[in-house]
């Protein structure tokens, strides 16, 4: 892997995005934010998990006089996390109007293509970057091709008709974007507000688009990047969507923050998104979660199903513990478990990871030998091998990783 782009690191909160700084995790609440008591509970929720900044739509007055209330609940439920506000349309209003919201948030997102029409675009942007700077808050430019500044796209439509030459829709497309992200950075800056408060997204929801954006913007700036598919969709589509697209440009170096935009499964946990985010910037070697667990898919060799439900039991009882162990056991996030369901992979895996169990497959003696560090430690049987196998874990954990 290549090493990360250069960026401008920009701080919000307690967190730092970009510079040196580790790639962080974003994601929104999908709550009404009027509703203080469930969006701080959705928040605690998310911050739990493992998001490290979390939106906000403040899209009126009650969305913005309850981010106080927000901002109470979460301090008694003792969650520190930035808070950013999501503005379209009459942010300009909301952050004048109400100035404890305009404190309180971390940082503003605001989006140029949805900030005004006409001549009331420019003042309207005007207010906001003003009021940034008053309040000394970052800002994330976040332009994204749904609500892209028809203005910006006409005039660039235009020109591209005029060239002997015509680019492909396409290209002119993404210039937009770019040049939407950029001149409005640029005046941000004219206003007032410094370099280094200033995040940039090009957001799209096509895979082969969102690379080539991203590839060519982080050659044309040192702003820090914000990440994202738009509209990734729901399931596995939306994860091996939003994982396609965000893996190679992470790969190359580009991002410093991004979030996961799933589309929940209804009554589902906002919290997935979170999750996934993890897991790309895990697999490719960025950052460290949770104890990463290696399980075979299985075959004609392991019938009995009995692997699986040891994988899922573990992955679930790691994940479920992490929130308490990341200050009492510094360093478990690096720690490999195998959980492996036959003779043929299962004792090589199992060597090669920190704790690992080879159970038996079909036909093979039942029984499951344990290896921790690359020897053999014990072998397990009888029905309680899910319990004793847990148990071992918990006791490397402790041998291991305590503070």
């Amino acid at each position: 892997m290549r090493n990360r782009r250069h960026s401008t690191a920009v701080q919000i909160g307690h967190v730092q995005v970009g510079g040196n700084a580790p790639i962080v995790i974003q994601s929104m609440t999908n709550t009404d934010t009027a509703d203080a008591i469930r969006t701080a509970a959705q928040i605690a929720d998310l911050a739990r998990a493992g998001s490290e900044m979390i939106r906000i739509t403040v899209n009126n007055q009650a969305s913005a006089e309850a981010v106080v209330e927000i901002k109470n609940r979460l301090e008694q439920m003792q969650v520190d996390v930035p808070l950013i506000g999501d503005f379209h349309f009459n942010g300009h209003k909301l952050l004048s109007d109400v100035r404890e919201c305009a404190e309180i948030l971390a940082k503003y997102r605001i989006n140029p293509g949805n900030v005004g029409r006409g001549k009331k675009r420019d003042a309207q942007f005007a207010s906001m970057i003003e009021t940034a700077c008053e309040f000394n808050k970052p800002v994330r430019i976040g332009v994204n091709w749904g609500s892209l500044d028809q203005q910006v796209l006409a005039q660039m439509m235009d020109q591209n008709q005029a060239l002997k030459n015509p680019l492909s829709v396409e290209h002119v497309m993404h210039e937009a974007l770019m040049a939407s992200a950029l001149d409005s950075a640029k005046e941000a800056e004219r206003i007032g507000l410094a370099h280094d408060k200033i995040i940039i997204s090009c957001k799209l929801s096509d895979v082969q688009q969102l690379i080539s954006v991203y590839s060519e913007l982080a050659t044309r700036c040192d702003y820090a990047l914000h990440l994202g598919l738009t509209e990734a969709g729901m399931g596995s589509k939306g994860i091996v969507a939003s994982t396609a697209a965000m893996a190679v440009l992470l790969q190359q170096g580009i991002g410093d923050t991004l979030r996961v935009s799933l589309t929940p499964a209804p009554g589902g946990s906002r919290s997935e998104e979170v999750i996934v985010a993890q897991e790309i910037l895990q697999s490719i070697g960025l950052r460290a979660f949770t104890p990463a667990v290696t399980s075979c898919p299985g075959c004609g060799r392991t019938t009995s199903d009995y692997f699986q439900h040891l994988a899922n039991d573990i992955q679930n009882y790691l994940r479920d513990s992490m929130p308490h162990w990341r200050s009492r056991y510094p360093g478990v996030e690096n720690m490999s478990v195998a959980v492996m369901g036959c003779v043929v992979n299962g004792p090589g895996e199992s060597k090669q990871a920190d704790i690992g169990i080879s159970l038996p497959g079909s036909g093979e003696a039942p029984v499951a030998p344990v290896y921790i560090d690359g020897e053999k430690s014990c072998t397990l049987r009888g029905d309680n091998i899910s319990g004793e196998f847990q148990q071992l874990v918990q006791n490397y954990i402790e041998k291991n990783y305590s503070a």
